[in-house]
């Protein structure tokens, strides 16, 4: 009897060790199909000449639409509010120099900066007509005519990158040049008292 137990013990082990490489075998086969099998897959049949479009892909639509008229917007409202914006800081460079500091490099980026913006403005105008017609979208944005209203988006997202590009990276160059600016005439900190 001793001598039973070791063998049944190394077979169940055995049969254990059998179920759960088989278990880790696909129970179902597949197959492709031929090459012979020249099926086309089912497409969109267009009703009256139009391809159905899914509702949740004229939201999506309605979506970008949204997002490209606010992005517009405020791209107006940063060029209607550049030459406040030059003469603000034409000002603080005049109070700058007449403490002695250095201030060519944020005169050079602003006299960049204010020189584009006149073509930027040129490239941005195209927007309002685009936004006036809306084709494709009805007044509150729902889409009615989906081909006319992707070819509306795009063609709002090259005015807004044309205006991006009219601009040449004067807006940043400017920035970095007024942080420049800053942290080399930040105050001293006075030491801490313990």
């Amino acid at each position: 009897m001793s001598k039973l137990i070791p063998f049944f013990k190394k077979f169940a082990l055995a049969a254990l060790v059998l179920a759960i490489g088989l278990a880790a075998l696909p129970t179902a086969s597949a197959s492709a199909a031929g090459l012979q099998d020249e099926t086309t897959p089912p497409t969109k049949r267009p009703v009256d000449g139009v391809v159905p479009v899914p509702a949740r892909d004229n939201e999506l639509l309605e979506q970008i639409w949204a997002r490209v008229q606010s992005t517009y917007q405020q791209q107006g409202d940063r060029l209607a509010k550049a030459d406040e914006f030059i003469t603000r800081a034409q000002s603080l460079i005049e109070k700058a120099n007449q403490k002695g500091w250095d201030t060519s490099a944020v005169q050079a980026a602003l006299n960049a900066f204010s020189a584009v913006i006149p073509a930027a403005q040129t490239a941005h105008n195209p927007g309002a007509a685009i936004l006036a017609s809306h084709n494709g979208f009805d007044a509150d944005g729902k889409v009615i005519n989906r081909p006319a209203a992707v070819m509306t988006v795009k063609a709002l997202g090259q005015v807004l990158k044309d205006t991006h590009a009219a601009m040449n990276g004067t807006g940043m160059a400017l920035r970095e040049a007024v942080k420049a600016f800053f942290e080399a005439h930040r105050p001293a900190q006075a030491p801490a008292t313990p």
